[in-house]
């Protein structure tokens, strides 16, 4: 995060509309699939040539999945090809960007979150920016990286399952969102999971590591949490038809994705309840094995006052000192030792402090 931060500095002073890379490099090289459908047929192949994609463009819908967008000057041709405003190649570019929805009238542009879930153990989720530019016949999409999200998607369209080569680009729009959207909830189980793992170790097997997992779970929830919130209004704003690209019977289906992603929502401020108890459980064992020591110091040092009081009143070296010269006097001062000693571990005993 520090790192994308810093990485802005270098648009400093530049144009308006100045595409550059900003993020992580995910991907060594750029791939681009192209995608031409209609009812009856699918054409499919990968291309490095940015004009193949305007070849494919006629009767049906386009598909133009970029995968690495780290090539602004490919952005920029893919961007002259289709008509896309300056400003969309920038938000491209720039990895960083929160989910929204932009409306220019020919086109719409979409931001928004892939989850990626972490590796075995504790590892941490990870999030990758997706940006959709939905056309009248055309849809554009862009990830960072491979793996891809849509591989089940472009599937459908192979095998023509459903309905979705009988309808426009606009349900190609919603597959590519259901597609993200239903990812979040692959993440979320992962994380659900490792939530009730530590919640376990924190009840039965504290360890100096429970602050360190809490601490990561924390901030890995506010990254989720910035990721899935926003996309909310994103697909409410979709689903009340703001814009003429959508049809009537997609929004239907627009309306499914929204309830999703307000469940996602919600179970992912249930995880942050989860972690705040799960904090609350660790503090309120650590007091409690605290106050635990401590009773048990107290009632050692409560019962050794006495005793030390016995022992120090006949560690003084006076000349005349009662039983100074009784035999007995030695074993008579330890049995009398022994005896409070002993007394106040029944007291203690029978009042229940330890």
């Amino acid at each position: 995060m520090h790192r994308i931060v810093k990485q802005r500095s270098r648009k400093a002073g530049l144009p308006p509309g100045t595409p550059v890379h900003i993020g992580e490099r995910r991907s060594e090289t750029t791939h681009i699939r192209l995608m031409h459908y209609t009812a009856a047929q699918v054409t499919e192949r990968e291309t490095a040539n940015v004009d193949e994609c305007a070849v494919l463009r006629g009767a049906g819908v386009s598909w133009v999945h970029v995968t690495g967008v780290h090539d602004v000057a490919l952005l920029s041709q893919l961007g002259g090809c289709f008509g896309l405003h300056p400003l969309v190649l920038e938000d491209i570019a720039n990895t960083d960007q929160r989910p929204k929805l932009e409306d220019y009238g020919d086109y719409v542009y979409i931001v928004l979150r892939l989850l990626h879930d972490g590796a075995e153990g504790y590892a941490a989720a990870a999030t990758e920016q997706v940006s959709l530019i939905l056309g009248r016949d055309f849809v554009l999409s862009f990830e960072e990286a491979e793996p891809t999200a849509f591989d089940a998607v472009r599937e459908r369209l192979r095998t023509n399952r459903g309905k979705i080569r009988e309808q426009g680009a606009d349900h190609l729009a919603y597959s590519l969102l259901d597609a993200v959207v239903d990812n979040y909830f692959v993440v979320l189980e992962r994380l659900g999971e490792r939530l009730e793992q530590l919640y376990d170790e924190v009840g039965s097997r504290p360890s100096p590591r429970t602050p360190t997992l809490l601490h990561a779970l924390r901030r890995e929830l506010v990254l989720l949490r910035r990721a899935v919130w926003p996309l909310r209004e994103v697909l409410g704003s979709l689903e009340r038809g703001s814009t003429a690209l959508v049809a009537a019977e997609t929004r239907v289906y627009l309306r499914d994705v929204y309830d999703h992603t307000v469940h996602a929502i919600e179970t992912l401020e249930s995880f942050r309840d989860m972690v705040a108890g799960i904090h609350d459980i660790h503090l309120m064992g650590l007091s409690n094995r605290l106050n635990e020591i401590m009773k048990v110091l107290a009632i050692i040092a409560t019962i050794f006052m006495p005793l030390s009081f016995l022992a120090g009143v006949y560690g003084m070296n006076f000349r005349h000192m009662p039983e100074l010269d009784w035999p007995w006097a030695y074993p008579a001062v330890l049995g009398v030792m022994l005896a409070v000693g002993g007394g106040m571990l029944y007291y203690f005993k029978k009042k229940k402090w330890f």
